[in-house]
Formats: C-alpha cells, structure tokens, sequence
C-alpha cells in the first residue's frame, strides 16, 4: 500500500507564495513520475505540473513562469513552489504518483494525497 501525505497549504495574500510538499512512501518499486492537480469548488480536478523520473518538466499554461515544480528522489518527495499566487489559483491541492508497487508487482495512477488547500484572498 502507497501513501502520499500533503503538506504547506494556507491562506495568502495575492502576489505572495506557498511551497507545497508530498511524500510518498510505503510499498514503492518505483515512482515513474510524479504530479500536482488541483480542483476548485465546482470546477473539475485539472493538471497543473508533473516531474518525471527523468527529469521532464511539464505545467498547464496558467501556471507558467510562477510555479516551479521539483523532486527528491532519494526522500520520494516532490514540491510545488508557488509565487505570485493570484485568486484563480484557490483550490485544493492534491499530490498523484504514477508508480508501481513493490508488493503486486502492479503500475498505476491511483495514489493520491488527502489534499491541502490553497486560498488566495486580499
């Protein structure tokens, strides 16, 4: 079984920044890459970044040159550094691995975090 746990959500003004954090760990072969989405109240959960094990890079446009995703292998960790937050980026957060376990031998997409929200306000 394959946990991610969320951290760093809070409440900002606009313009500020938060760094977000998740770590996975439990039965873990290998992490193929890892990603954030969000999903705002009534909206549908949408991509925002994803870092594969190689190093490719990849964000939703409205993101663009203010969020920054990277990697920690070693500590199976992956953060979100987000500057000049605006009142669109208020959503909940949520961590996805593409991994697959060491114990079913299995890959798949299905491990998520619990979450962490972002709210952006003046």
């Amino acid at each position: 079984q394959v946990q991610l746990v969320e951290s760093g959500g809070g409440l900002v003004q606009p313009g500020e920044s938060l760094r977000l954090s998740c770590a996975a760990s439990g039965s873990i072969f290998m992490i193929y890459s890892m990603s954030w989405y969000r999903q705002a109240p009534g909206n549908q959960r949408e991509l925002v970044a994803t870092i594969t094990s190689g190093g490719s890079i990849n964000y939703t446009d409205s993101v663009k040159g203010r969020f920054t995703i990277s990697r920690d292998m070693t500590k199976n960790t992956v953060y979100l550094q987000m500057n000049s937050l605006k009142p669109a980026d208020t959503a909940v957060y949520y961590c996805n691995a593409d991994l697959r376990d060491a114990g079913s031998g299995s890959r798949s997409l299905d491990s998520w975090g619990q979450g962490t929200q972002v709210t952006v306000s003046s």
